[in-house]
């Protein structure tokens, strides 16, 4: 493991699943810690900060629902996703909606989880540079998320659920989410009308 090496936390209370991801992750390089429950890397993240996070929704004590809510409302930056059961979808979504990155849906393919997480990562790393210019002065702009407006970004360029995801290091799925959200806050019908709502901040033209 390389003295530099990224840092993933797992929190869950199941020890096979923190196992099984450990292992994973340590075998590709990352350095991981790993947390029975929320108190214990709610007081970790207190000294340092991973570079990801993967987090269970179901928990004793606080659930992930919870700990999501305190990591927002505290500015975390670093991109968290949660475990969810297939049953557990509605879930995910209140997840997606309390800042988390995405959802992994058990059962999971560890290799696919390695790489969504490295994608995630990366994602974050080349979105740290700001662009020179204010992304965004069209009409409901300030009511978007960070996320909103990246992904918001992607449809608009016409990418698909898909591809969006790709760029930004979300499945599909989450692109869907968010893309509901962003309708609904811009009042856009589909996708046209997304486009024309971004358009109108050129303004009419002509005199």
């Amino acid at each position: 493991m390389s003295v530099n090496a990224q840092v993933i936390h797992i929190v869950d209370d199941d020890p096979a699943i923190r196992d099984a991801l450990s292992l994973v992750f340590d075998m590709e390089g990352y350095a991981v810690d790993t947390f029975d429950n929320g108190d214990a890397f709610l007081d970790a993240i207190g000294s340092t900060t991973p570079n990801c996070v993967i987090l269970d929704v179901h928990m004793p004590g606080q659930s992930g629902i919870e700990i999501l809510r305190r990591l927002h409302g505290s500015g975390f930056a670093v991109p968290v996703f949660v475990i969810s059961g297939q049953g557990d979808i509605p879930m995910a979504v209140e997840a997606i909606k309390q800042g988390a990155h995405d959802f992994i849906e058990k059962p999971f393919d560890a290799d696919t989880v390695v790489t969504r997480v490295r994608d995630a990562i990366a994602a974050v790393e080349n979105a740290a540079t700001p662009p020179e210019h204010p992304a965004g002065a069209f009409p409901g702009a300030e009511t978007l998320t960070p996320r909103e407006r990246e992904v918001l970004k992607e449809i608009t360029a016409g990418a698909s659920n898909k591809e969006a995801g790709r760029t930004l290091g979300i499945s599909p799925r989450t692109i869907e989410v968010h893309r509901a959200r962003i309708m609904e806050k811009l009042g856009a019908r589909n996708a046209a009308d997304l486009v024309r709502i971004v358009l109108s901040r050129e303004g009419p033209t002509g005199g």
